[in-house]
C-alpha cells in the first residue's frame, strides 16, 4: 500500500508533468492561425480549470485527516486522471 507521502509525491510529480505539457501547448497555440487559436484557447481554458481543480484536490488530500483520507485520495486521483485525459485529448489538436 502506498504511503501518504509517496502518494502525494507521485501526484505532485504527475501534476507538474501535466503543467509543463499544458505550457508547451500554450506556446504552440500562439503559433497557430487566428481561427485555430480560438478553438485552442477554449481547450486551454478547460485545461487550466482542470489543473486548478487538481491542485485543490491535492491540497485537500494534504490537509485531510485520517477519517477523510480515503475520500480525499479518491478525489485527488480522479482529478489527476481527468486532467491527464483532457491533456491527451487537447494534445491531438496541437
Amino acid at each position: 500500500m502506498e504511503t501518504r507521502e509517496t502518494l502525494l509525491t507521485r501526484l505532485d510529480a504527475k501534476q507538474q508533468e501535466l503543467r509543463a505539457e499544458i505550457e508547451q501547448m500554450e506556446a504552440k497555440a500562439k503559433e497557430k492561425s487566428a481561427d485555430a487559436q480560438a478553438d485552442l484557447q477554449d481547450r486551454l481554458q478547460t485545461l487550466r480549470a482542470k489543473r486548478e481543480r487538481t491542485q485543490q484536490k491535492i491540497e485537500d488530500l494534504r490537509a485531510a485527516g485520517a477519517n477523510a483520507w480515503e475520500d480525499a485520495k479518491a478525489g485527488a486521483e480522479l482529478a489527476i486522471a481527468d486532467l491527464k485525459n483532457a491533456a491527451d485529448s487537447a494534445r491531438s489538436r496541437f
